[in-house]
């Protein structure tokens, strides 16, 4: 019998879902906006993915959750933290991996991973607006742009201008400016992609910039951004194609599912109940990052919108640490 195991990914901006078969193929996939309504988003992008892969949701044997709202998704087995997923995937894509970057709408994720696709490190950037996909669709806005036309726009341009603000809102001021100075539109788009990937490239730097370099989430549909960020970097990004680069997440989500939901049928073992089977609880929503909480205050960020380092240790490197 096929075991047909989906991914979801609940992100603040975007809901993405993939399934996959247990030879690992990828049967269908779907995307679309979150909203502010993220057990609609769940259900909405599932009934999707069922309709795109031409499956029942009594085919698909279990579900893993990830992402922002991962613990609003009731029709899920269970649930893995979005380092995890990305971690896992990048690897599985592309194996020489070791330092990932991920652009989502509201925050930035680089994480460092070993050969295993474990996280040895991240960093976290969800403080500074002008560092995140969010300041690009806004700038966007101001041009008359849709999000869909920000990289072959920006790709136009033969003077990019500088955006030096690490502020979200004195950044828009000076594309305001800029825009009033007669400055062309895909001059000043552009100026804004490199000032993102200065960022992102120096959140990066933070968990240790080791090559194989693989970029994740919405901006890989971006050429421009790549191309931003390959400038900075002055090396190759790994870009998964047909899609996935923005799906990394849910695809995570769904191989670490599948290795699961294989090890539970060879043992013998039923596949567990839902979360909404289970019972209110395993419905509530939870904090963010609540499997990474440090059990002590953990160092502010800067002004220049840098946060600190976490290095993820196991338990033996934890114990050899201490003795």
């Amino acid at each position: 019998m096929m075991i047909y195991v989906a991914g979801i990914d609940i992100g603040s901006t975007y809901s993405k879902a993939i399934v996959i078969n247990d030879k690992r193929e990828v049967v269908g996939k779907a995307v679309r906006r979150t909203g502010f309504k993220l057990n609609q988003a769940s259900e909405g992008v599932f009934e999707e993915l069922l309709k795109n892969a031409g499956l029942t949701r009594e085919q698909v044997n279990y579900v893993a959750a990830t992402g922002y709202g991962r613990h609003t998704v009731a029709f899920r087995h269970t649930q893995v933290t979005e380092l995890t997923a990305h971690a896992h995937a990048a690897v599985h894509l592309f194996p020489d991996t070791r330092t990932i970057l991920d652009i989502g709408g509201q925050d930035i994720k680089a994480i460092k991973v070993d050969g295993d696709g474990r996280v040895r490190a991240f960093r976290l950037n969800d403080k500074c607006a002008a560092g995140t996909g969010a300041f690009l669709e806004k700038t966007a806005r101001y041009l008359g742009l849709t999000t869909q036309d920000i990289g072959p726009y920006a790709l136009r341009s033969t003077n990019p201008v500088n955006v030096s603000s690490v502020c979200a809102v004195f950044a828009e001021s000076e594309v305001i400016n800029h825009l009033s100075n007669g400055v062309p539109a895909e001059d000043i788009m552009m100026g804004a992609m490199i000032a993102l990937g200065g960022r992102a490239v120096q959140l990066m730097r933070r968990v240790g910039l080791e090559p194989g370099y693989m970029l994740t989430g919405g901006m890989t549909h971006n050429a421009a951004m790549i191309s931003a960020l390959e400038g900075n970097l002055k090396a190759k990004l790994h870009v998964a194609g047909d899609g996935l680069g923005q799906l990394n997440g849910a695809l995570g989500a769904a191989l670490l599912g599948l290795r699961r939901a294989e090890k539970l049928i060879a043992e013998g073992r039923p596949i567990p109940p839902t979360a909404a089977q289970q019972g209110p609880a395993e419905t509530a929503a939870r904090r963010r990052w609540s499997a990474m909480t440090a059990k002590k205050a953990s160092e502010p960020c800067q002004p220049t919108g840098e946060c600190p380092v976490v290095v993820v240790r196991s338990r033996k490197e934890a114990a050899g640490a201490s003795a």
